[in-house]
Parts: structure tokens; sequence; C-alpha cells
């Protein structure tokens, strides 16, 4: 895959992207546990050493998903800190070439802009080097920041979908937002 000089797959102004790895571990679930009142009741990220290596080699290893990490390039939490994670699930090629986003970002970088950069690269590398058409978000309808994060990065509301996901013990609501290659050319 393609790589920047500076071993992201993508870069910009203030964070760059790149995949996860095992040894990620320690850094990840310490930012997890720090985020935990941040993340209820919307994700549940990986907060132990186990859970982080099932879940990291769920994306490293399975073709139908992608892991970004969205890493600061510099800043008060030093250069390389993970900022948040972008997910790319259920990826179909052929003649759907679509996936699924789903994204956290880590208490210490709320607010930031961190994340809204690192949507855009990874968008941005969906579209490129993945060759990706489509690409969906669904957000439960209480969970402001994650809807503005899909709108402030071109995602278009595209319906509402009663009890579509399992979390926290009960079936959601989800809006449902999405972009297209040819949605992201005209911006």
């Amino acid at each position: 895959m393609p790589h920047t000089a500076s071993g992201f797959l993508a870069e910009g102004p203030r964070v760059g992207i790149r995949h996860f790895a095992y040894e990620d571990g320690a850094e990840f679930t310490a930012r997890a546990r720090e985020s935990k009142d941040l993340h209820h009741p919307w994700l549940f990220p990986p907060d132990t050493a186990g859970a982080y290596t099932a879940y990291a080699g769920r994306l490293i290893e399975d073709p139908t998903k992608a892991g970004f990490l969205v890493c600061e390039k510099g800043g008060a939490e030093g250069d390389g800190a993970i900022a948040g994670f972008i997910n790319i699930n259920n990826i179909v090629e052929g003649g759907f070439q679509c996936g699924a986003l789903g994204y956290g970002a880590f208490a210490h970088a709320v607010g930031r802009g961190l994340m809204r950069e690192g949507l855009d690269l990874v968008v941005g590398y969906a579209f490129g080097p993945m060759r990706l058409h489509r690409l969906e978000i669904n957000a439960q309808p209480q969970n402001a920041a994650s809807i503005a994060l899909a709108r402030s990065c071109g995602f278009r509301l595209e319906g509402f979908s009663p009890k579509m996901i399992y979390i926290d013990g009960a079936w959601r609501d989800h809006e449902r937002w999405a972009i297209t290659a040819e949605m992201r050319a005209r911006s």
C-alpha cells in the first residue's frame, strides 16, 4: 500500500492516518479507558490487552474491514499520539464497492478538529487507493457529535432506520448518512 515518507497512508496539516498494529494496544486501551464517559452509550472500544488484540486482529486480517488510527503529527500530546480511530466495515467489492464507517475520538482530542481532518483523509483514501465508490455512516439520532462530523465531511442524510443496530443491550434507531466518490469530487 502507498505510504508517505512519514509512514502515514495519508496526512493533513495536523494528523496522519495509518493502519492498526498489534503494538498500538497499550496506548489505544489506555486512551479508551480515559474516554469511557465520552463514548458511553454510543460505542465501546476495547480497553484491555486481550480485547484489543482480538479487535485489531479482525481489522488487520479480515479483508472486509479496514481500520485506521488518526494520529497527531505534533502538538500537546506529541508526535504520533492516537487521537481516534475510523474503521471501514462490511466492505463489499464488485458492483457495490461500498463500506460502512464507524469512528471514535479519544477524550484528549475532542473539539480540536482532528477527527474531521482524519475522516477527510480516510474518505480520500477509500475513494482513492481502496477504489470504493460509496461510504455509509449509521449514527444514533441523539449522537450529535457523530452526526455533526458526518455532515461536516459532506455526507448526506439518506434515511432513518428504527431498531437497526444492537448496542448497549438494546436495538437502537439510526440515521443513515452516505457519500459517494462523485459527491466528494464535486465538493
